[in-house]
């Protein structure tokens, strides 16, 4: 990976790997338009928080969600603002002793959505359907959109509008009391972590978007040290619970590298 120009650029030898959410093949340029699947969104690869205070434009893609007010919403509240203040993020991502596992994810689930929410709003000017048509990470990964529901084939958006579906459909899910219960002693179902993976593997799309097509300008607006630190607490909790496979960490892989490996 080479840093050039205020952008990450990556070389990926003119393979093309095509992701229908789990299956994936790696492919050569011309043969795009294979392995499609109705009911899922499909990966293209065509190869793609935090200072402590916040970005200077503070302008939220969507309305902040709150934290599911579960048995130990507030009591883990406290303990990730406390962990995150103290600035060891990997000890704030690992779960605290005796607390559930789900209850954890959930609430870290909707953190993570509102700091990606925030970072994107800072750039919804700049991200506009004549400057980014395709929801592309660099010039080799384009993803589409399909939630299996509305839109069952995969379709080509532009990144503001994959943008808008994929926020959307978390939204969907974290105001779903089925997924994310809001009542005290509402068990989660049994494939909580599931949708979790989910939301984490479409999150980080955001992200790969954001560091291959918009970094300089994150730079010009010098919000560039907040948004490597964000990335790299997204990345740690990620890794810490197994959340997103590899191939789908492709298109960022050597900065994610750089951060889960000690120096």
């Amino acid at each position: 990976m080479k840093k050039a120009d205020g952008r990450w650029k990556y070389w990926w030898w003119g393979l093309m790997i095509v992701v229908v959410d789990g299956i994936s093949d790696i492919k050569e340029v011309d043969d795009l338009d294979r392995g499609e699947r109705d009911g899922e969104d499909e990966v293209i690869y065509v190869v793609s928080c935090m200072v402590w205070g916040g970005p200077k434009n503070q302008r939220t893609f969507r309305p902040k969600k709150s934290a599911p007010s579960g048995s130990k919403g507030a009591q883990l509240r406290k303990h990730i603002d406390a962990t995150l203040g103290s600035g060891n993020l990997r000890e704030a991502v690992r779960l605290p002793p005796g607390e559930d596992i789900n209850e954890w994810l959930a609430v870290n689930t909707v953190d993570f959505f509102n700091q990606v929410n925030l970072l994107y709003g800072t750039l919804t000017e700049f991200c506009t359907p004549d400057s980014c048509p395709t929801m592309a990470a660099g010039p080799k990964y384009e993803y589409r959109w399909a939630d299996g529901v509305q839109i069952k084939k995969p379709i080509e958006v532009s990144a503001p509008k994959y943008v808008e579906y994929l926020m959307d459909w978390i939204e969907s899910q974290l105001d779903d009391e089925s997924i994310f219960p809001q009542k005290l002693g509402t068990p989660f179902p049994n494939n909580f972590r599931d949708v979790v993976k989910t939301i984490f593997k479409r999150l980080f799309r955001v992200y790969a978007h954001i560091y291959h097509t918009h970094f300089q300008k994150i730079v010009s607006l010098k919000e560039e040290a907040h948004l490597n630190t964000c990335f790299k607490h997204f990345i740690l909790f990620t890794c810490e619970f197994c959340l997103i496979d590899n191939k789908e960490l492709a298109p960022l892989q050597e900065l994610i590298e750089s951060i889960v490996i000690p120096h």
